[in-house]
């Protein structure tokens, strides 16, 4: 399936927004947009130093002020070094205050429960179990288009549809499903895809035009299950949420952890527009291969080399980067999230070098 390219004017703009907008469709960004993320743990563990480090790079962090951040507000509640229920039934639990947890009781692990089973009306409940203020979302949306911006709708919670069937079933167990063909997955698919399409239906609606998205689809080096049962089971709910997105004329973000190398070109044919894959996982030649002229890339850099290396050796990775997925046709922005594993020198470093090679 194919569609016509979403292409947002540029003219009104302001220049971050018109320049982020360059580099999504290929249009000459004057600079490689460029981020760096930091974890809640990551502030716990810095504090004030880290405020400090922020403070040396205006054009990386614009409009930061020191001491506006609570260090120890986590955000999200699956960050919290406890148990928690979300709204489908599944429980996360933590051992780390600041880093995100992981799903430990699964509600359908045996599908003798799944005929009682109802899944959470998505219209009114998020994920997360808190109440969905869809008035908040349409005023987000308007006032956004009133500044000229991109008007997002929220998208879908992470793992909002691969990662929540083995929420809902277990990973083992989902696996086993799949060899096995058992009819009953077919349902439970279903079932998620429709809540999913509900929450991505009326975000359109009152009028998003950018609509972001993040499931883990890979593992460290395969996917979990083969290309082809991912054709069979996943790629026609990909293709018919993001697809719903581009008919209604709105760019497509897609976040995937792990190795998805084999399904890039489905997931460029099913909608998005851009794509955040792992360099580490993906290789970066790889990406090179199945992404470069063809779909934006915000790449994920290496978030298993930023604790170890030294700072020569962060500058060389992502000079190294930009070297082989960079453009002056545009294509490419940057990410690098930090955990609290990173040395503080080595975040300055990577502040450092989007500054010598972005710029």
């Amino acid at each position: 399936m194919t569609w016509e390219s979403v292409r947002f004017p540029l003219q009104g703009r302001s220049e971050h927004l018109e320049n982020h907008l360059r580099a999504i469709q290929f249009q000459s960004p004057k600079w490689i947009p460029c981020t760096v993320g930091l974890l809640p743990g990551t502030w716990q563990r810095y504090r004030e130093a880290l405020d400090d480090l922020l403070l040396e790079f205006p054009r990386i962090f614009p409009g930061h002020q020191a001491g506006a951040r609570d260090y120890d507000d986590l955000g999200d509640v699956t960050y919290a070094a406890e148990k928690y229920t979300d709204a489908w039934g599944c429980v996360w639990e933590n051992l780390y205050p600041g880093m995100v947890g992981q799903v430990t009781h699964h509600p359908l692990a045996d599908w003798d429960a799944f005929d009682g089973w109802q899944p959470p009306d998505a219209m009114v409940v998020t994920d997360l179990n808190r109440p969905r203020d869809w008035d908040a979302v349409a005023a987000n949306i308007e006032r956004a288009k009133a500044a000229g911006g991109l008007a997002s709708g929220g998208g879908l919670y992470h793992g909002f549809m691969w990662m929540r069937l083995y929420y809902l079933r277990g990973f083992e167990n989902l696996m086993v499903d799949i060899a096995t063909a058992d009819p009953r997955l077919d349902r439970l698919i279903e079932l998620v895809l429709e809540q999913n399409m509900r929450v991505i239906e009326r975000s359109l609606e009152l009028g998003a035009n950018y609509m972001s998205f993040g499931d883990d689809l890979g593992n460290q080096d395969a996917l979990p299950i083969s290309p082809e049962h991912w054709r069979k089971y996943l790629g026609p709910c990909y293709r018919q949420m993001y697809g719903a997105c581009r008919d209604a004329g709105a760019h497509v973000y897609m976040h995937s952890d792990g190795h998805m190398i084999p399904i890039i070109s489905d997931l460029i044919d099913d909608g998005v527009t851009i794509i955040n894959p792992q360099i580490r996982a993906n290789g970066l030649q790889n990406l090179v291969r199945e992404c470069k002229g063809k779909v934006c890339v915000n790449l994920d850099l290496d978030r298993q080399l930023f604790p170890f290396a030294t700072p020569d050796e962060v500058d060389a990775h992502i000079r190294e980067a930009i070297d082989a997925l960079g453009s002056d046709e545009g294509g490419l922005m940057l990410g690098a999230e930090c955990a609290p594993d990173v040395p503080l020198e080595n975040i300055r470093a990577i502040c450092s070098a989007y500054e010598k090679y972005c710029y």
